[in-house]
């Protein structure tokens, strides 16, 4: 049973209106946001109406105010735009829908101008508009604006979607829009497309034209941009893939992000071989950081195409050039009852002889084997890289309790790298590490072919023993 004292609405009630009320002006003195909850609150006590008023007034405020916004009032301006959009939605929009949806409207003209006086976190900022694309929808099922009305408002708020702001925009209106309106719109959207006379950029041009011109000229090619990206997502909408593909130059169809995008719409149109044929054409470099997207698609694509064994092969191959766990755990997933183990314990061996030690580290963290890391670094000590600190302290915490040598192995080579190679940035990290490695020296049973740690300690004060500011670390 709860507690008089805790803090419910129960429990608050109790106290009567009128000490709630003494309570309330105590707790808004010097909260501005307070305040102003409170007043949209007595507006809306009133009237719909009132409370349309009294948000309509805050909203022409905001959208005059150019001061930046810091991190530091980042959070308060985001409750306070929380404030004023959920005041649209529950305080106008249950009895004056027409009234909230052109409320609305205003609330997400603000987006572009609030996004640009962030300094950082425009992330949070971006999400609550993001959440007022979404209220959009019940409004205009409730206000039923004309069709030409309501194509014209999205045209004019995808035309300003800058910062992706109003990425849920078209998938919210769809409903409303239905076939016809999203064909219009989409027409709408392709005749801008056509009638943009965007300025060409070569260099020769940015010399010869005035800044005003160059910077129109970037102004069309963003919005361009922004247009393109909106006739995707309404070829998403329509599910029409030709559409979807269109908006891609032929050249960019062979970058890896544009193949697996079209890739994903072919199989879900059932058209998995056109899909293939993308992803294979695609200009994938090993180094690329989304080659594990591309092939994460190829391989839901074959499983589409119904051709299991060829995934399973380059789920292996996937495995084998780079050593990422997941596709292992998949690839095992897909094997027979038994013959996972022997296929896991072929990995292991592959892993284990893998020139690039760090891989077959991670591998084995990733894999939760930490028996084999600990033998991979004890056969392998000589190739330990100390100067790979963002792999090593990582595996050296995972080792610490289970695997003490192993763990010490590591620390000792980020220490020999900082103290070798004169690091004075990391003197104090590799004292840490030195004073890790003398509390794992007890539970170490067998030092073996290694130094103990006294003798380690030793050679360090031999060989280095004049890095006094490492050694200042140390004591």
């Amino acid at each position: 049973m709860a507690s008089k004292t805790t803090l419910n609405a129960k429990n608050l009630e109790a106290l009567g209106t009128e000490r709630l009320a003494q309570l309330l002006i105590e707790v808004s003195n010097g909260n501005a946001a307070a305040k102003r909850k409170l007043r949209l609150e007595l507006a809306g006590a009133q009237s719909p109406k009132e409370a349309g008023r009294a948000i309509a007034k805050r909203l022409t405020s905001i959208a005059n105010a150019k001061s930046a916004i810091t991190w530091k009032k980042r959070k308060a301006f985001i409750d306070e735009l929380q404030i004023q959009r959920l005041g649209i939605v529950e305080q106008v929009g249950s009895s004056d829908p027409e009234q909230a949806l052109i409320l609305m409207w205003r609330f997400i003209g603000l987006a572009n101008p609030i996004i640009e006086r962030c300094q950082s976190g425009d992330d949070e900022v971006i999400e609550v508009f993001h959440e007022a694309c979404v209220d959009l929808g019940p409004l205009v099922a409730a206000a039923k604006p004309s069709a030409d009305v309501l194509i014209d408002t999205a045209f004019d708020a995808l035309c300003e979607n800058m910062y992706g702001q109003f990425d849920k925009l078209i998938s919210t209106l769809t409903p409303a829009l239905g076939a016809n309106g999203l064909d219009r719109l989409r027409q709408k959207l392709e005749a801008f497309l056509e009638t943009s006379n965007a300025t060409d950029l070569s260099t020769d041009v940015i010399l010869r034209q005035n800044t005003a011109e160059y910077m129109q000229s970037i102004a069309e090619r963003r919005k361009q941009r922004i247009a393109k990206s909106a006739l995707l997502q309404l070829a998403d909408a329509q599910g029409d893939v030709d559409a979807f593909i269109a908006q891609f130059e032929p050249w960019t169809r062979t970058l890896p992000e544009s193949a697996i995008l079209i890739a994903r719409r072919l199989v879900d149109a059932d058209r998995a071989t056109e899909a293939l044929d993308i992803l294979d054409a695609a200009d994938v470099d090993e180094d690329d950081w989304d080659r594990m997207d591309w092939q994460d698609a190829r391989i839901d694509v074959l499983e589409a195409m119904g051709r299991k064994e060829e995934a399973q092969a380059f789920r292996w191959a996937c495995f084998e050039r780079d050593l990422w766990a997941d596709y292992l755990r998949a690839y095992l997933r897909k094997l027979p009852d038994f013959d996972d183990i022997e296929a896991e314990e072929k990995a292991v061996a592959i892993a284990m002889a893998d020139p690039e030690l760090l891989a077959a580290l991670q591998f084995f963290l990733d894999w939760q084997s930490p028996d084999r890391a600990a033998e991979l670094l004890i056969n392998r000590h000589s190739e330990i890289d100390g100067n790979r600190f963002e792999y090593l302290t990582p595996a050296a915490d995972a080792l610490a309790e289970s695997h003490p040598l192993a763990a010490t192995l590591v620390l000792r080579a980020m220490i020999d790298f900082a103290v070798s190679k004169g690091r004075s940035k990391r003197y104090r990290h590799a004292a840490r590490h030195l004073a890790t490695c003398a509390e794992l020296a007890p539970r170490i049973e067998d030092f073996g072919a290694f130094e103990t740690h006294e003798t380690y300690v030793a050679r360090l004060k031999s060989q280095h023993g004049r890095k006094s500011g490492f050694w200042a670390n140390v004591g």
